[in-house]
């Protein structure tokens, strides 16, 4: 009896089990200010594109998630459908969540009624559309095989009436008898009428299909303090969530976008891990929360030009200051240019390319070199007095390590209160990634160092090592 066939099919069956028990992204248990992925310490830091990757019918997204993975970024953010773009909004050319006319794809099934605003039949929202859903777990997949994160985000508001115009919640793009309302009352408990039956259902669709995934976190809503987004209605679908869940041995994180640049987080949702800010520079919100105990992130930057520089201060001083995620809007990537090779107007709203992705992998292998899980933030670990522009960010493990990322001008020595020991000298370039070491031994008390001639920004990492006997 030949028993290769069966051998084969037992290690499949091994094999595609072990694929499902694989634990989904969780807050790391011995430092919950960042994630656990794949049985690793993990941050998050990534350059991603403008979240019409699923919904974008003529957005290859598979040579775009490889070329995050090429730069070993591991965050992408994507939204579900509910909110989708006209083009030239926010001024951004070529944009990913403005599908071409008939290209926009959503999780409701069309309808054979025509005159949906972009093209095509209305949607009939009590049907799910099966190839939306194929699209986003193929999608959610591929970004798995390559150690990319997913953060799905399930709603936008509506900024201006231009979007709830062509959203299929709005009463004109679907057969459903939506009573019509204020594009400020859809996300709302109390005025959005049929529609909250309507998010809920998706909410619960999407979480059951994606069931499997180890590489998901749920985001409520993108920026829900615009377009009269209450906070009560964020609470609920959080619950809703949390819910849908309640079964799982294993649910996902879930996180919540608070504001543009920084707030102090009032009695937060006790199912939410994640708490995301917008356009967090100077890092004001991480030391502002950071007694919460769970994972500040940064998940858009823009409206600050399109160089390379301002982002990459955001991005470094947001990580150095006690942050566990850094994700940066890339307008580079666009449907025709999915490797994120598209040469965008100075008009655009913020940056993104090739160099600047280089720059992102510069930071996340400096963060991966760190045992960050032990450190926390420093804010006294720099002795000497800065000039009043020179910015400064810092994370110790006393004795152990120290991570210091300074941008302005610099003085020609660095006093530092370390502890008494040998360490291992690191300054990194956070443009080139050009390193250059030394080795101290450090008698306790101040340790004065000397940063590298001619560089107004600098990355430092101390890190003790065994004296020889």
């Amino acid at each position: 009896m030949n028993t290769t066939p069966y051998l084969l099919t037992a290690l499949l069956l091994i094999a595609s089990l072990a694929r499902a028990q694989q634990k989904p992204i969780a807050l790391h248990p011995d430092n919950p200010h960042y994630f656990l992925y794949k049985d690793k310490p993990t941050v998050l830091v990534t350059s991603a594109e403008h979240y019409g990757a699923v919904v974008n019918l003529d957005f290859d997204y598979v040579p775009y998630l490889k070329e995050l993975q090429s730069h070993g970024l591991n965050l992408t953010r994507v939204f579900t459908g509910a909110y989708i773009e006209p083009p030239g909004a926010f001024n951004i050319a070529k944009n990913t969540l403005a599908s071409a006319p008939n290209r926009f794809i959503a999780p409701w099934a069309r309808s054979t009624t025509p005159g949906f605003a972009r093209g095509g039949n209305k949607f009939d929202l009590t049907r799910w559309d099966e190839a939306y859903f194929k699209r986003l777990k193929d999608f959610v997949a591929e970004a798995s095989k390559r150690g990319v994160v997913v953060e799905l985000a399930f709603f936008c508001p509506f900024y201006k009436d231009i979007q709830w115009e062509i959203s299929p919640f709005n009463p004109a793009n679907n057969v459903n008898q939506i009573d019509s309302l204020d594009r400020t009352d859809v996300y709302t408990l109390d005025k959005s009428g049929k529609l909250l039956a309507v998010q809920e259902a998706l909410v619960r669709k999407i979480i059951d299909e994606l069931r499997g995934a180890d590489n998901l976190i749920y985001e409520i809503c993108n920026e829900p303090y615009f377009g009269g987004i209450t906070m009560e209605w964020q609470h609920h679908i959080a619950s809703i969530i949390a819910e849908a869940e309640k079964g799982y041995a294993m649910p996902h994180l879930i996180s919540q976008n608070i504001a543009n640049n920084t707030a102090k987080i009032q009695d937060p949702h006790p199912a939410v891990s994640v708490f995301n800010f917008h356009y967090a520079s100077p890092p004001y919100a991480v030391p502002q929360n950071y007694a919460l105990n769970k994972v500040i992130g940064d998940n858009e930057t823009g409206f600050d030009g399109t160089a390379d520089s301002a982002y990459r201060h955001e991005a470094w001083a947001f990580m150095l200051a006690g942050g566990g995620l850094f994700n940066n809007l890339d307008y580079s990537f666009t449907a025709e240019h999915e490797n994120g090779t598209f040469r965008y107007p100075d008009t655009q709203p913020g940056g993104g390319g090739v160099s600047f992705r280089r720059q992102m992998s510069i930071l996340k292998n400096f963060m991966n070199a760190l045992d960050f899980v032990d450190m926390q933030p420093d804010t006294t670990l720099i002795q000497t007095k800065l000039p009043e522009k020179t910015a400064m960010r810092a994370l110790a493990a006393p004795g152990k390590q120290y991570a210091v990322y300074l941008r302005g001008t610099l003085p020609r020595t660095i006093a530092l209160s370390a502890a008494a020991g040998a360490y291992q000298v690191a300054w990194i370039d956070p443009v080139t990634g050009e390193t250059k070491e030394e080795k101290t031994n450090h008698p306790g008390g101040v340790l004065t160092l000397t940063p590298p001639d001619g560089i107004a920004e600098v990355a430092l990492r101390l890190t003790a090592v065994e004296r020889k006997r």
